[in-house]
């Protein structure tokens, strides 16, 4: 009983990491990665498809991303998406490829980048915390009902507390590497 609460909140709280991994990458850094324009939705046949799903994504070099759209009408649709989206980012295009290139950072982006990605881990922990909230409520459920004794509770809560410590130490690892990455010129 106790090993399924501990396991439920671990498999949650590893869902927390995926996501914020996922958030660090949409946050740009000086440097071209295909998975910048994830978030990145085009019209086509009037229903909102991601870009990766439309189009072959590719580093040319280490500042610049060139999309290839697998049907050439759609070309101005994806230049379209990617002005709209809040990149900051301003596609050319030629022939059959858009080439979008990265503008190097300055200081004062960085650190808005920084407080961003600060947030986005904050968030990530106090889901974490939730779900340690959660799986503490469910012991005391099961002790009420006097389905487990208190230092089996007890014991639990030390368990699903060591995993939440351990959780907030890989996002600080996580937040950290980021503010790294964005800090690097």
């Amino acid at each position: 009983m106790i090993d399924d609460i501990k396991q439920d909140a671990e498999e949650r709280m590893s869902k927390t990491l995926v996501s914020l991994d996922a958030a660090f990458a949409k946050i740009r850094t000086g440097r071209a990665h295909p998975s910048l324009l994830d978030g990145i939705s085009v019209n086509y046949y009037g229903s909102d498809t991601p870009l990766n799903q439309l189009a072959n994504i590719t580093v040319e070099d280490g500042r610049t991303l060139v999309i290839s759209p697998w049907e050439k009408p759609l070309i101005p649709d994806v230049e379209r998406a990617i002005l709209k989206s809040d990149l900051g980012l301003n596609p050319s295009t030629s022939s059959d490829n858009i080439r979008l290139p990265m503008p190097p950072l300055t200081e004062e982006n960085r650190r808005d980048l920084t407080k961003i990605a600060k947030a986005e881990a904050e968030n990530a922990r106090v889901a974490v915390r939730n779900i340690r909230r959660d799986a503490n409520n469910d012991l005391k459920d099961f002790l009420k009902e006097k389905e487990i004794t208190e230092d089996e509770a007890r014991r639990g809560e030390d368990q699903i507390q060591q995993l939440t410590d351990a959780k907030v130490k890989d996002i600080d690892s996580a937040l950290e590497a980021k503010e790294a990455d964005l800090m690097e010129i």
